[in-house]
């Protein structure tokens, strides 16, 4: 898998014009992903690597899905200890050129929305919203959002599955751990090895094999702080047009989504 949505960075700015990406730090900060890339470690074993290609192969093959997931996130403070950060994740999809997403932490809140032509972020709390246009797929929308603005979105490899930046190659190890019951559902786990991460999934049996949970932990800090996802699936939603259009409620302002590179240049606390 290649490198996103494991470092949110948060950003600010200097004026109102500039607290765009400070604003929409969203998905940053919330969420990790395994698309990091760890230490050598043992071998790879064949079975887990077909299972995963299978779980992204039929990931693929869905034209619309509902994906919800409760989240954890380890925060480290400045002495060290660590606390959890508990969220929630709403993606609806319909593919290739719609998608629409709520992210909630106890720190943050923030929509985004994709229309086929034009990215939103919004946040809801701050009263602030930023449009840019985007390109004609899901996926280039996510690479551009991660490479023009810094944002990252969460669990973002569900998008990378299935395609030839699954990431496979990057592998040191994967291995199968065994059978457990997640969500009332029967799934095999499995964990794999990066540079900078170990991530384990849990794959739910039978026809529909779905990932329906995630541990990600950072392996190259000190602290290896961990970002989990549990999640439920609807492969049948109402996707309508104007489920992925966005107006602007009342008392909310538009701001300019300021480039990655200019959000860096400035970082102020959040």
């Amino acid at each position: 898998m290649d490198a996103v949505s494991r470092n949110y960075a948060t950003s600010g700015y200097a004026s109102q014009a500039a607290m765009l990406a400070a604003c929409l730090t969203l998905i940053a900060g919330h969420g990790a992903s395994a698309q990091a890339t760890t230490k050598t470690s043992p071998a790879i074993e064949p079975g887990a690597i077909d299972a995963l290609r299978k779980m992204g192969a039929y990931l693929r093959s869905l034209q619309r899905f509902s994906v919800t997931g409760n989240t954890e996130r380890e925060e480290v403070l400045r002495d060290g200890e660590k606390v959890d950060l508990g969220g929630t994740l709403k993606y609806l999809v319909r593919t290739p050129d719609r998608f629409r997403g709520e992210i909630n932490t106890d720190r943050k809140q923030r929509q985004i929305i994709y229309d086929g032509k034009t990215l939103t972020v919004y946040a809801p709390r701050m009263h602030y919203y930023a449009s840019v246009a985007a390109p004609s797929t899901i996926g280039a929308t996510i690479d551009t959002a991660r490479a023009r603005y810094g944002i990252e979105f969460p669990i973002a490899d569900l998008f990378l599955w299935g395609t030839p930046r699954d990431g496979v190659k990057d592998l040191k190890s994967a291995q199968y751990i065994g059978s457990a019951r997640v969500n009332n559902a029967d799934t095999e786990q499995y964990a794999f090895r990066q540079e900078g991460v170990d991530w384990q999934l849990w794959i739910a049996r039978g026809a529909t094999p779905l990932p329906v949970k995630m541990v990600i932990t950072t392996t190259n800090e000190t602290s290896h702080p961990r970002y989990s996802a549990t999640l439920s699936w609807d492969l049948a939603p109402v996707v309508s047009d104007a489920v992925f259009a966005f107006t602007p409620p009342a008392n909310t302002s538009r701001i300019t989504l300021a480039s990655y590179g200019m959000a860096r240049a400035t970082p102020v606390s959040k």
